[in-house]
């Protein structure tokens, strides 16, 4: 009986203390700051992005949300151009911005990014094409600055196509 009320005791000492039980997995407190210098519009921005994408398990402790649909409802690849990594960068700034509550402070900033990602993804290609690729490019741009923020539901493009002769 002694024994047995030694233990009980024991176990709750070590549970008020905090011992044999799992850390509570805590936040890194410069995941503002990595989220920060992986959406800016450099190259050396978007090469971070990318490498960290490719090793996205040594950022486990940041929780980042890697999700992507790349350029949603937009085709990834218009007319051949591979604008599918430009869209996924794009995608993770807003989603993440979105999830710290700090995305109306940093879309211009993103969606800037993301035109900067597209022209240095058509300077890739050849002179003859790169004039179309580049509209494309300002295209894309300008639908997600002026659209970006805008949640579309299924029920909304029914409606519109209902209108539609």
């Amino acid at each position: 009986m002694t024994r047995r009320l030694i233990i009980v005791f024991a176990t709750a000492t070590a549970v008020l203390l905090g011992f044999g039980q799992p850390a509570l997995a805590t936040i890194p407190a410069d995941k503002a700051a990595v989220l920060s210098s992986w959406t800016q519009t450099s190259v050396t921005s978007y090469n971070a992005w990318n490498s960290a994408r490719r090793n996205q398990s040594a950022w486990a402790a940041y929780e980042f949300n890697w999700s992507t649909d790349y350029c949603s409802s937009s085709p990834d690849n218009p007319l051949g151009f591979d604008f599918k990594l430009a869209c996924y960068r794009h995608d993770f700034g807003y989603r993440n911005y979105k999830a710290v509550g700090t995305f109306s402070a940093n879309k211009s900033r993103l969606d800037s990014a993301f035109y900067e990602d597209l022209k240095r993804r058509c300077a890739t290609y050849s002179a003859v094409v790169r004039p179309a690729c580049n509209s494309l490019a300002w295209t894309y741009y300008q639908a997600v600055k002026t659209f970006g923020s805008v949640s579309v539901k299924q029920s909304d493009i029914d409606r519109a196509a209902a209108l539609l002769p």
